[in-house]
């Protein structure tokens, strides 16, 4: 099977999970551990810098997330994250992903994380030859993914500031109220900062933040 079958469509051949995500425990946000095939890393949650308008979704970015079904904001509240992700149309090249690297039921299972979702586009927006390097090394693909995770459901409130991610790693996010960014050189393709399109998506698992770039795990 191709690795990648053009810059539109994801295909990846992995193996499974070394980070297993459902051994996550701690509702603390400021513990962390070393992210390992039997343990992951605790976030360390940001200060809250300002509030966002509402306890509801924000950014213009929402208005691609279907008003009906199972992939409407209402929908995706009853789903755990992966699953609820698979009923979002800007969402399909990271279920893909996650499905060719068997973590669909790893991340379903995570209890109470954030995930930084990124949409198709973020993955269009890395050279051909990245992506090709990526799903060609299994353990990378993995840490890639699970680099978006962080413990904890974290509100718009407390997403600004540096948190440990599950590969033991941090990303840090500014911004306030409903606008935040990723700097670019937090992103594979590190030509532009990444920003929240959609923000504060509930799922039975999850708090999602949509993403418009795909965040690079530490070396």
């Amino acid at each position: 099977m191709p690795l990648l079958r053009s810059r539109g469509a994801l295909a990846t051949a992995t193996a499974a999970l070394a980070v297993t995500l459902s051994a996550c425990g701690s509702d603390d946000p400021e513990s962390s551990s070393t992210a390992s095939s039997s343990a992951v890393a605790t976030s360390a949650a940001g200060e809250a810098t300002a509030e966002p308008a509402s306890d509801e979704p924000f950014g213009e970015g929402c208005s691609a997330v279907p008003t009906k079904g199972e992939g409407s904001v209402e929908g995706m509240a009853d789903d755990p994250v992966a699953t609820a992700a698979s009923n979002n149309p800007s969402l399909s090249m990271l279920v893909e992903a996650l499905t060719e690297a068997d973590l669909v039921d790893a991340f379903n299972s995570a209890p109470d994380v954030t995930v930084l979702a990124p949409v198709d586009p973020a993955f269009e927006a890395v050279p051909d030859d990245a992506l090709k390097a990526l799903f060609a090394d299994n353990a990378k693909l993995s840490a890639v993914l699970t680099h978006h995770v962080i413990e904890g459901r974290l509100s718009p409130g407390q997403l600004a500031g540096e948190h440990t991610t599950l590969t033991g790693g941090t990303v840090t996010i500014q911004g306030s109220g409903e606008a935040f960014t990723i700097a670019a050189e937090q992103t594979i393709a590190g030509t532009s900062d990444a920003a929240v399109l959609c923000g504060n998506l509930q799922t039975a698992n999850a708090t999602v933040y949509i993403i418009d770039q795909v965040l690079a795990p530490p070396q």
